[in-house]
């Protein structure tokens, strides 16, 4: 047997992995490399892990890529969220335009899930032992030779480590130490929004609720467990931030001045400073996310538009091609390389798609091309087979 093969198989290619980022992305990749038999830390910048983020949806190849990392806890999720069986378009009336069947779990063997990104953390750490999770560590750089590692933390604390992962979000700071890009892009679209204890008849009957105004539109949520995710967003090729939480609160509702008081209600229900401000950015698409002994994955890697709520889910594809990777190379080097070309070519296809998705939410034209609708249709169809059908192959 090849000598490098027989090495391959007997220990990790490395034994201590650093990860800076307690999020979705930094916890699954924890899970991932754990398996292995690698010592995986985790270091994040917070305090304490707290009620927080956004609702999200959890698409199949998402969902599949988790399942292949940790059996079963697609399960766990499934009872800590909601499964999408039907979406319902309205206008900002109230009144329902179109109800939708949802077929993701007979087309690609998955369901749709709404969850509440607190609680997704949640049920990612408790895969995990607490003491590998160190909060109150918040990267502010790393200098790296060719034998590992040294990563620096606020209050002079620093961690040795053979391989460093930044899953810090859009705003990374390893991908700024790395490559020095500065600030993300903003793509002209500004975003409120809250998670709550609320019901309410109009639209908590349904899983998926999308109201459609004059470049403007909300996502009414049920996360599961009785709460409610609202998310508004707004074209402004300008944006601003409020400069308090009541303001904040002042200005979404002023935004949904003409709405009905069903959509009004959801925000005038939700405590001003539980509601989110912020502007949707993403970042050019890099032809690497490596250099030496460090890589990047999830939102530090390519973050996206959420126009077709593929950020987690591509994460999580993210840390389950980590660890084939690593199960299938000869060295660190190779595993990076291997990791790069897995994913980046895929990425980035999705993040442009996403960034034009973004878009076309204000787009009131019906075609805004010489293309049928029918022609359209059958794009966005191939396209989300594309996507949703990534399928990881489960290794015993």
């Amino acid at each position: 047997m090849n000598t490098n093969l027989t090495e391959k198989l007997s220990k990790p290619i490395v034994e201590k992995v650093a990860i800076v980022g307690a999020g979705p992305g930094g916890l699954a990749a924890a899970i991932a490399l754990r398996s292995q038999g690698i010592d995986v830390q985790v270091y994040e910048k917070a305090q304490e892990f707290r009620p927080a983020g956004t609702g999200l949806g959890l698409a199949p190849n998402g969902l599949s890529s988790l399942d292949a990392i940790a059996p079963g806890i697609v399960e766990a999720l499934k009872s800590s969220g909601c499964e999408v069986h039907h979406t319902v378009l309205k206008n900002i009336q109230g009144e329902t335009i179109r109800t939708n069947a949802t077929k993701y779990l007979e087309q690609y063997g998955q369901p749709l899930l709404t969850i509440w990104w607190y609680r997704l953390q949640q049920v990612l750490a408790s895969r995990l032992p607490s003491d590998i999770i160190h909060l109150n560590h918040r990267c502010i750089g790393f200098e790296q030779d060719k034998n590992g590692v040294e990563i620096h933390f606020d209050g002079e604390k620093s961690v040795y480590a053979d391989l460093l992962i930044g899953a810090d979000g859009v705003n990374s700071v390893v991908r700024e130490t790395l490559f020095g890009e500065g600030k993300p892009n903003y793509i002209g679209s500004m975003c409120w929004r809250a998670v709550i204890k609320y019901r309410h008849e109009l639209f908590n009957d349904y899983e998926l609720v999308f109201v459609k105004g004059n470049k403007q539109f909300m996502y009414l949520l049920n996360v599961g467990g009785g709460y409610t995710s609202w998310i508004s967003r707004k074209f402004s090729p300008e944006y601003s931030l409020s400069h308090s939480a009541d303001e904040v609160k002042s200005r979404i509702l002023h935004e949904l001045a003409d709405w009905d008081e069903s959509f009004r209600a959801v925000v005038e229900a939700t405590p001003a400073e539980q509601i989110w401000e912020g502007p949707i950015c993403d970042r050019p698409a890099l032809s690497r996310w490596s250099q030496g002994r460090v890589t990047l994955l999830g939102d530090a890697a390519h973050p996206m538009a959420p126009a077709m709520g593929q950020g987690a889910n591509t994460t999580f594809e993210d840390a389950y091609q980590l660890r084939e990777c690593f199960s299938d190379s000869a060295n660190l080097q190779a595993a990076l390389t291997s990791y790069e070309q897995c994913r980046i070519e895929r990425t980035k296809i999705i993040q442009a798609r996403s960034a034009l998705g973004e878009m076309r939410y204000y787009d009131n034209l019906a075609s805004s091309t010489g293309q049928t609708q029918e022609r359209q249709m059958s794009l966005n169809d191939d396209f989300h087979k594309w996507v949703y059908d990534f399928k990881p192959s489960v290794k015993s």
